[in-house]
């Protein structure tokens, strides 16, 4: 009987990976769905939110090291697709475990450079502010407490974001898909389809109508292509 996959999963700035949860059921038996979830957020709101990359991926690196002895794949958005991709390295260099299928959506291949407006270092007012006018969970969150609540968390994902530097590497050799929104403004079909470089794998670029949060809005559709992507043939 083959093994079930471990799908790893990284939400975007700001995202709660709880949400990932709702994967479970349409994913089956043959998908474990393991939400990673970043200091400062959902369950882990009491815990200091980490700026930098390198100390997310420590404490990552501490929360997978239990989860290698059987086939992983990995699925990120936005955010999530750079801590995707940095793990799925992570995994080759350290762990010397090749994943199943790396799956990138919303965002840029990591060597093109930054294009949008640095706010993390902001006052309080002007971040929330300027996130809030490209940022449509943030707009929804209209009640103040919550949103300060919520703030070191969103500043500290913003700062991995915005501080991220790629360091060329060796190549993955999984298979890697690339999921773009065909109307996203933060992350355009061409950039996301620049993701091939990162493998020597097969590659494949699916795009999904709608905007940036396509991933929220199309769920079940990312849901069913990721599982099908993972299901034994």
């Amino acid at each position: 009987m083959t093994e079930p996959v471990r799908l790893l999963c990284f939400p975007y700035a700001g995202g709660n990976a709880r949400h990932y949860v709702r994967w479970r059921p349409p994913l089956g038996p043959d998908v474990e769905v393991h939400p990673v979830q970043l200091p400062g957020h959902g369950e882990r709101i009491g815990e200091p939110a980490r700026h930098r990359l390198d100390e997310v991926l420590a404490d990552v690196r501490g929360r997978v090291a239990g989860l290698v002895d059987r086939p992983i794949a990995l699925f990120g958005h936005s955010l999530g697709a750079l801590l995707a991709f940095e793990c799925a390295r992570m995994l080759v260099g350290e762990f010397d475990v090749r994943p199943v299928r790396l799956v990138v959506s919303g965002h840029r291949a990591p060597h093109l450079p930054l294009r949008e407006e640095v706010l993390h270092h902001l006052p309080d007012a002007e971040f929330l502010e300027r996130l809030g006018a490209r940022s449509r969970t943030l707009r929804a969150l209209t009640d103040p407490d919550f949103r300060r609540v919520l703030l070191p968390g969103l500043r500290a994902d913003h700062a991995v974001s915005e501080t991220y530097a790629f360091v060329a590497g060796p190549r993955l050799t999984c298979p890697v898909t690339a999921l773009a929104g065909e109307e996203d403004a933060d992350a355009d079909v061409a950039e996301v389809s620049a993701w091939q470089r990162h493998t020597t794998g097969p590659f494949e670029l699916v795009p999904f109508p709608g905007d940036h949060f396509f991933v929220d809005d199309s769920w079940e559709a990312v849901a069913a292509l990721v599982g099908e992507r993972l299901r034994p043939r």
